[in-house]
């Protein structure tokens, strides 16, 4: 499912404040500022909660 653009343009993770994007494939909301985070879309709401966020693996730094 995909994430409205003009949603998308307002969106922020709520963890560093950085733009999110859409991995389709994945079904998350991806930050791309400096934490990495990626918060799940559960039928097509994003779900943009810290608890709920998949951290980084730390092996990929």
């Amino acid at each position: 499912m995909t994430i409205d653009a003009a949603l998308l343009a307002i969106l922020a993770c709520p963890n560093c404040r950085g733009p999110l994007r859409h991995d389709e494939a994945a079904s998350e909301l991806v930050c791309t500022g400096e934490c990495g985070f990626a918060y799940p879309v559960r039928d097509g709401i994003p779900v943009l909660l810290v608890d709920e966020a998949r951290q980084p693996d730390a092996s990929s730094s």
